[in-house]
């Protein structure tokens, strides 16, 4: 198994939309905090200064990753809309998009990365805790379903 990874092209919309809403929809339900980043990850996420990588398998997209850029915060960006397809779980695929998207945050000088996710994702947080995030207590989620915040500072 070879895993691209490369960064956003408009042709990727389809793909960040339907991985996240399809990962979100199996475990949660989609909240209106969602909706901008998913419709209009060009206006919503680059345009602002963030990043969104895709994994590449076989010539097609099975796994995105979004860095936003944050202001106000201790923290550069906020790692978000991380979502695998589920024919490509458990291969590593979420790692090596986290590493990338790590990767490219020191690249832009970040200072630290923020994340929001749920203790019910066991696996999702075992992978952040494997890419050096730890738990931070009393950081306000943007989501209903993020009860665990974490962060991970250079």
């Amino acid at each position: 198994m070879t895993v691209e990874i490369v960064d956003f092209q408009t042709e990727y919309q389809p793909a960040f939309k339907a991985l996240n809403e399809e990962w979100i929809a199996a475990y949660f339900e989609l909240e209106p905090e969602d909706y901008p980043a998913l419709n209009d990850p060009q206006g919503h996420i680059l345009a602002k200064g963030g990043k969104i990588l895709v994994a590449i398998l076989d010539g097609a997209p099975v796994g995105v990753c979004a860095l936003i850029k944050l202001s106000g915060s201790p923290y550069d960006y906020e790692l978000a809309k991380m979502a695998v397809a589920p024919r490509a779980q458990g291969q590593g695929v979420g790692y090596l998009l986290g590493r990338a998207a790590l990767r490219k945050a020191r690249e832009l000088d970040a200072r630290g990365v923020y994340l929001t996710t749920n203790s019910a994702l066991r696996s999702a947080v075992r992978l952040y805790q494997k890419l050096g995030f730890k738990t931070i207590p009393g950081a306000s989620p943007h989501y209903k379903r993020g009860d665990v915040q974490m962060a991970l500072v250079f």
